[in-house]
Order: structure tokens, then sequence, then C-alpha cells
């Protein structure tokens, strides 16, 4: 019986491209203030199985942004995130500036809704006078257009807690791999990592 209503519940939606148009959901920085539920799924799923309660979807988990305001805030509201911890939630700052793969990119209130995607290097968080610099080893950075900034980044750590001895060492060794590594799949794992152990040091002598 599932399945049956799995393959009704699905007709609608693919029926026509209007139709699909109509129920387009709004980018992530339109989300209103007020929460919000998928009520064509729920109303769908009523009408062919009226005596089970409806599955929980996405949309029910997801937690709205404020809306856009009409003046540019004073502040950014940062989150940066790893997989395995969260470094900043809903922190307000100055500026972030960011590695982005089209080079430094600083964020400023009322930046331009825009994704960037990171390259080993710096970011740096500024405070008024206090400036907070992390090594990010890639990632993603989504500015929203209500001043709120989400960092997702693989890896990152403070600058003053890396050795530099042991970034010289790593680069000496990633370099003689990269000069003698054979095969197609040597040669990149050995690039990414001459790439991080040069960007590390670029950003401890810099």
């Amino acid at each position: 019986m599932l399945r049956q209503a799995t393959r009704l519940l699905a007709r609608p939606a693919i029926a026509s491209s209007s139709s699909f148009a109509a129920r387009a959901r709004p980018f992530s920085t339109d989300l209103p203030a007020a929460p919000a539920e998928d009520s064509a799924f729920i109303d769908a799923w009523k009408k062919i199985i009226p005596n089970i309660d409806p599955p929980a979807t996405p949309l029910t988990f997801m937690q709205p942004r404020p809306p856009t305001p009409s003046s540019i805030p004073s502040k950014l509201t940062v989150n940066f995130v790893l997989p395995y911890a969260s470094q900043l939630s809903a922190k307000e700052v100055d500026m972030v500036i960011i590695p982005a793969t089209t080079g430094q990119m600083g964020v400023l209130p009322g930046h331009v809704a825009t994704i960037a995607e990171l390259k080993p290097g710096v970011m740096s968080v500024h405070e008024g006078n206090d400036v907070t610099k992390y090594f990010v080893s890639s990632g993603f950075a989504v500015i929203h257009a209500n001043s709120f900034a989400d960092i997702i980044a693989i890896e990152a750590v403070p600058i003053d807690r890396i050795d530099p001895s042991l970034v010289q060492k790593g680069l000496a060794d990633f370099t003689q791999k990269l000069s003698s590594a054979s095969t197609d799949l040597e040669k990149a794992e050995a690039q990414i990592g001459v790439d991080v152990h040069s960007a590390l040091n670029s950003a401890l002598t810099g």
C-alpha cells in the first residue's frame, strides 16, 4: 500500500512543468520568518492514506532564517562548522575574509548572496580590533542576503596552533613524493600535499 501511495503522490509533481514551477520552493535566503510545512505533500498524503500520519519531510526540520532586513545590519552573523565540531555559532562579527578559489574574499554585512568554494588558505575573523585566523583546507562558504554567512570547512585549525617545523618537513616530503611519483594517482596525491603545505607555509610566513 505504501508503494502505491508513493507512486500516486509522485504523479502531480511530474504532470506538467507549470505545476512544478508553481510548487517551487524559495531559496534559503528568501524563506519566510514563520515556520512553514509542506502542505501540498500533507494534503496529498491524507487523501491517499487518511488513517496514517504523514511522515516528516526535510522542510519539517528546517529552521527558517530571519527575513532580509530593510537596512544593512551593523554586524555579520557567522556560522563556522567542521564535520566534527562547531567553531563559531551565530557569532556576530564585523567581517570575515575567506580563501576562495577566485582569491581572498572579504565579506561584510549586506554582502550579496554568494556561494564560494574554499581553497587551502587563511580565513580571518574580524571583531573590533581582534582578528582570529584559521587555516582551512577546503570547503564552501554560503553568504546569504540577510547578512548571515555559513562557512563549512573539511579541516580547520587556528594559525597559532600550527608547528612550523612540521610544515617544512611535510612540504619537503610531499615535494620528494611528487618528483618520484610514477602514476597519475601518486602524482595527484603528492600535488595535493604540496599545495596544502605550501599554503600552510605561506600562512605562517605571511
